[in-house]
């Protein structure tokens, strides 16, 4: 049984002149008026603490209730919050996954102070109890999360936090301390405390069995883990210290944190934010319970009203004018803001040849039912995609509605517009128009009836799709997306370069015929040039992602080419690419050893039941390995690509052992031409089985 305590403790015209003039008078005004009035340091750092446990159903159906969400398999039963349940020799414990929310978000920063972070205290009493003597399984973690909910899928390794599907998604927005008692491939040991932000694969972890401590012992055992978050410093520090018994009083916080680490909280997470437990178990199975929980967490006041004395002398002397200023102000102000984005916009759209239709908003609203959520077909870092209909046209339509802050959306805007506004080809997903109201910017598409790859590749749990794609459809699709590629790189009158490729961005029309979709992170580039860089470093998704990228921070069409090669693998296999599989921690490893053991036909996805052409399978499964090649310069090009698939042309020599990756040289005399990036990669050499990366990626999620 486990349980959690946690205690957080230009030059301007004349009349721009004048206007200038009254926003000085009325900004000094301001401040002589508020001065009285404002909120000192002392007054925002109050704190309030929730103190719970022992635990019962009272908290979710009684008095008390409404004050925990419960998720999944989790319950409140016998005096705990068991995350997962507490039910020994119930077959479904195993592959099971749990968590508990406190039911109302926290406010993690203020906008109204300065931005200042939140700081907490946490620390939980735990005993994670292994049902079965020598198999443990799998953890329990502290999560701060965005919303009520828990990932379908998030069993076993995954610890209720996330799946296969989602793993290390910037859109996540969570973080974690889990406590882990099965080593993975990417894990430290059987034995650790880790810091995970947006996935399961820790920032920072630290093994435990170097303290002495074992977190899911044989027998009965608690611990008592401190969580402390300094908002100041940006600072997270965790501590754990064994108890006696769990109703004893709490045992004393360790002098020193066993796991310490910077963390700035508004980069990662919402400023709204739940705080709650979560866990798993795999094939083996443990009991994951919260005995008491205490949590003490900053908190910022409202406005108030000033003082009397000093409204009264605004009421009576600064108000008039304050009002006047400010609203001229302001009325200007965001009058010329409007105008900026207005002016680039049109600007730009003016500049392409053959504008694109503008559609009305109301239009789109009317066709999207309000952005309705029952509409949704997508979500992603850059924007949401809905679903729509106009009835006057009988079409319908895909909408994509951008997300981010106003400068980055517009220009995510002009960026995907302007690289597929010209862009004419068959198995391309096709622009019909925008949208530009009231800062609200918008992209329609066609509508694909038949969704993603993706989806029919996998048959996500929850998903309409029950059957498999057939081998022909396979082919089919597999055809269609080389010829896409194909013209982007080389017969379209600029190169553009994808740079997001993966099975979730290929879209399928009624005849599935592929679309290639979602041009968010497409870049066209100079023809005397060979690559596309920019200071934010990587883009795209983990397992498409072509090594040297790491080291370049630069996109190419041999690094589209790696991405290709990973969706014709995950096609084949009906695997992802990094699907764990024995001892190789990617797929394209185990394919490559499968070839080295003349074996490589049992990569073939085994829901085919051999009903699929061994030719082919075959050319596909060497054609994926040659285009992953871990050096880019080994990898063949996209003509070549495309009449390997009709079977004009072999498929090149793939060596039977996976070739190491060798740094790609840098042109330094280059570095003035080009736009260079910076990496945010901390990265370990690359071996023929397995590699070693930590990144921060931006993913964009498909649009279907």
């Amino acid at each position: 049984m486990l349980s959690l305590l946690c205690n957080f403790s230009p030059h301007n015209k004349p009349n721009m002149v004048r206007r200038s003039n009254v926003a000085t008078i009325t900004a000094i005004i301001t401040i002589l008026l508020l001065i009285p009035a404002t909120t000192s340091e002392a007054q925002i750092l109050k704190y309030e603490e929730h103190v719970y446990g022992p635990f019962n159903n009272s908290y979710v159906f009684g008095p008390l209730d409404n004050v925990f969400e419960v998720l999944s398999n989790a319950s409140i039963n016998l005096g705990s919050l068991q995350i997962t349940p507490d039910s020994i020799g119930n077959i479904t414990l195993r592959n099971s996954s749990g968590r508990i929310f406190y039911s109302q978000p926290f406010k993690l920063w203020d906008d109204d102070h300065g931005g200042v972070l939140a700081s907490f205290n946490t620390s939980f009493l735990i005993n994670v109890f292994r049902v079965n003597p020598n198999i443990p399984g799998e953890g329990i973690a502290f999560v701060i999360a965005p919303s009520l909910s828990i990932p379908l899928n998030s069993h076993g390794e995954y610890l209720g936090l996330t799946n296969a599907t989602i793993d290390g998604n910037g859109t996540n927005k969570f973080v974690a301390v889990e406590l882990d008692t099965v080593k993975q491939d990417f894990d430290l040991d059987d034995n650790h405390i880790g810091l995970d932000i947006n996935s399961v694969r820790s920032n920072v972890s630290v093994s435990l069995s170097k303290f002495g401590i074992q977190i899911s012992p044989n027998g009965t055992v608690f611990h008592v883990i401190w969580v402390d978050y300094d908002g100041e410093r940006k600072i997270i520090d965790v501590y754990i210290a064994d108890q006696d018994d769990s109703n004893a009083p709490i045992a004393a916080k360790p002098t020193k944190p066993v796991l310490s680490s910077s963390l700035d909280l508004k980069s990662v997470v919402n400023q709204r934010s739940y705080f709650g437990f979560s866990a798993s178990t795999g094939v083996g199975i443990e009991l994951n319970c919260v005995l008491r929980w205490n949590i003490s967490i900053m908190v910022f006041p409202e406005k108030k009203s000033k003082d009397w004395k000093y409204m009264a002398i605004g009421l009576g002397v600064g108000v008039p004018l304050v009002l006047i200023g400010i609203g001229g102000l302001v009325y200007f102000l965001l009058k010329k803001k409007s105008a900026n984005a207005s002016d680039q916009i049109m600007g730009t759209l003016k500049s392409l040849p053959g504008t694109p239709r503008e559609f009305r908003y109301q239009e789109l609203k009317k066709a999207t039912n309000n952005f309705d959520e029952k509409n949704k077909l997508g979500q992603g870092g850059y924007g949401v995609v809905y679903k729509g209909t106009l009835p006057k046209e009988n079409l319908e339509v895909a909408v994509k509605r951008f997300s981010r802050d106003k400068m980055k959306s517009t220009d995510d805007f002009l960026s995907e517009l302007t690289i597929i506004n010209r862009l004419r080809h068959r198995h391309l997903v096709r622009l019909l128009g925008w949208c530009h109201k009231n800062g609200i910017l918008l992209l329609v598409y066609e509508y694909m009836p038949n969704g993603s790859l993706d989806s029919h590749i996998f048959c996500e749990e929850g998903s309409s799709i029950e059957t498999t794609l057939s081998w022909h459809l396979r082919y089919k699709i597999i055809s269609g997306v080389a010829y896409a590629l194909n013209y982007l790189h080389n017969e379209y009158d600029q190169k553009v370069i994808h740079r997001d490729l993966k099975a979730s961005n290929i879209m399928l029309d009624s005849d599935f015929n592929a679309r290639l979709g979602d041009f968010g992170l497409a870049r066209a580039i100079e023809n005397e040039k060979t690559s596309y860089a920019e200071l934010e470093g990587v883009h795209g998704t983990m397992g498409y992602i072509a090594p040297e990228c790491f080291h370049t921070g630069k996109a190419t069409r041999e690094s589209d080419v790696y991405g290709f090669g990973a969706i014709l693998l995950e096609v084949v296999c009906g695997q992802r690419p990094w699907t764990k599989i024995g001892c190789y921690q990617l797929l394209v490893d185990w394919v490559w050893f499968l070839h080295r053991e003349r074996r490589i036909l049992e990569a073939v996805d085994p829901r085919l039941d051999n009903n699929y052409v061994i030719e082919e399978a075959e050319r596909i499964l060497k054609l994926g390995l040659a285009c992953s090649h871990p050096i880019a310069s080994e990898r063949p090009k996209m003509q070549a690509i495309v009449q390997i698939i009709s079977g004009s042309v072999a498929v090149p020599h793939v060596p039977h052992f996976k070739p190491s990756f060798v740094w790609p040289s840098v042109n330094f005399s280059n570095f003035d031409s080009e736009i260079t990036a910076t990496s945010t990669t901390e990265f370990a050499p690359f071996n023929t089985q397995s590699s070693s990366v930590h990144i921060e990626l931006s993913n964009v999620s498909s649009m279907t």
